[in-house]
């Protein structure tokens, strides 16, 4: 039986680089993950150059049952610190919106910075290789049996002991690259409870027949306000809106998404900084127009068609000239574009959110190192129930879960 300090399971980004720091700390650390490639979420993220952070990161761009607990972390790795290693080995990158950071060149290079962390730390890896039971020993958590295993991993590969199991295997979003449950079973084998998961940064869906007239604008992009939750809790962002054939995407309800809640409505104003209502009126004292060019000048033509075309089968008089259109129905055109409420009825599912929502309850873990009222086990990154918005988030927390997990590891007086 081969005996390790540590094994992590999950080579995503979390888990190598928590080996990568644990390893170059001085401890003998094994990875296992049970498919052939490493960080197939790095490599596919950010179209595959990865938002590999945000220069912008605060506890306030992630969502948890308890928003606190990523404040410590988060303050001591920070996106500087994780920009500093790309630096070091000489990885390019830019920002792009927000503070949004990535790479110059591809996702790859991030992959090959973390393995050759682990490399310089002396990781040893196994991939494919399977977990068929994780165990507790029987040695008592005594200062004389500090050093003593204190897990055993029955493996594909052959059993493993180790003084410590970090759990760093991802939620269940994306499938098809490998996502599973493993990490909450884990969590329910020792009694941890686990808050409930929902696919996060996700596209919406509508009912089909209620999204019939908007299908055909599948593939139409424009910024928008959105917001869902009530007026005294709603959460609001300005980003960009995707209609798709069915429903609505693109980074403003990926955002929505992670706090929409089911039967509940979204509201859009899809031409924020405008005054709609005035420019119309403005319009019908000079314009022989149809009201719908007139639209066109505040939204794409296409919305501008279809918005038209829907208030004209409801009895709205809104397929005329812009100078013989009622003022009454300017203005309820103008508030419904600025104030469309609509309820989804799902979402496109864990197979195309980007995170998973939920995870590990973080009232078992502790906010310093990462390790659970198990003693010896830890849970970092996504798995974890923190979750971030898009824009780099997400992998900010795997940095910085990871490196606390490391310092811990590295420090077992440090560990609870």
């Amino acid at each position: 039986m081969e005996i390790f300090d540590a094994v992590v399971v999950g080579a995503g980004a979390a888990g190598l680089f928590c080996a990568g720091e644990a390893g170059q700390r001085g401890l003998k650390v094994l990875v296992i993950d049970h498919t052939e490639k490493v960080a197939e979420k790095i490599r596919i993220s950010g179209g595959g150059r990865c938002n590999f952070t945000n220069l912008d990161t605060t506890p306030a761009n992630f969502i948890s049952d308890n928003p606190r607990f990523c404040r410590s972390a988060l303050s001591r790795y920070t996106p500087r610190d994780f920009v500093d290693l790309l630096k070091k080995h000489g990885v390019a990158h830019h920002e792009k919106h927000k503070g949004q950071l990535f790479c110059d060149r591809s996702a790859e290079d991030i992959i090959r910075v973390l393995l050759a962390e682990c490399a310089t730390g002396g990781v040893t890896r196994w991939q494919p290789c399977r977990i068929n039971g994780l165990h507790a020993t029987d040695h008592p958590p005594l200062p004389s049996a500090t050093l003593a295993p204190r897990y055993r991993l029955d493996t594909s590969q052959g059993p493993v002991a180790c003084r410590s199991v970090v759990v760093a295997t991802g939620g269940l979003s994306i499938p098809k690259i490998g996502a599973t449950d493993f990490g909450y079973r884990i969590a329910r084998q020792f009694d941890l409870p686990v808050v409930a998961t929902r696919p996060a940064l996700v596209p919406l869906t509508f009912d089909e027949a209620q999204w019939a007239p908007f299908a055909p604008l599948s593939g139409l992009s424009l910024p928008v306000a959105i917001s869902t939750g009530s007026k005294k809790t709603a959460i609001s962002f300005s980003e960009d809106l995707l209609f798709t054939h069915r429903g609505l995407s693109g980074p403003g309800v990926l955002q929505i998404s992670s706090y929409w809640q089911d039967h509940t409505p979204i509201r859009l104003n899809l031409a924020p900084g405008f005054d709609v209502g005035q420019q119309l009126l403005q319009a019908k004292t000079r314009s022989r127009k149809l009201l719908a060019n007139e639209l066109a000048a505040i939204v794409p033509s296409r919305l501008a068609e279809t918005w038209i075309a829907q208030g004209a089968s409801t009895g709205q008089p809104w397929d005329r000239n812009v100078a013989d259109t009622p003022d009454k129905a300017l203005a309820a055109l103008a508030e419904r574009l600025s104030q469309w409420e609509i309820t989804p009825n799902g979402t496109e599912g864990y197979r195309k959110a980007e995170v998973t929502a939920g995870g590990v309850s973080t009232a078992v873990l502790s906010s310093q190192t990462m390790e659970s009222r198990q003693p010896g086990l830890y849970f970092i990154g996504e798995v974890v129930d923190v979750t971030g918005w898009l824009g780099g988030y997400n992998f900010q927390w795997a940095w910085a879960s990871a490196h606390a997990c490391a310092l811990a590891l590295a420090q077992p007086g440090t560990q609870s």
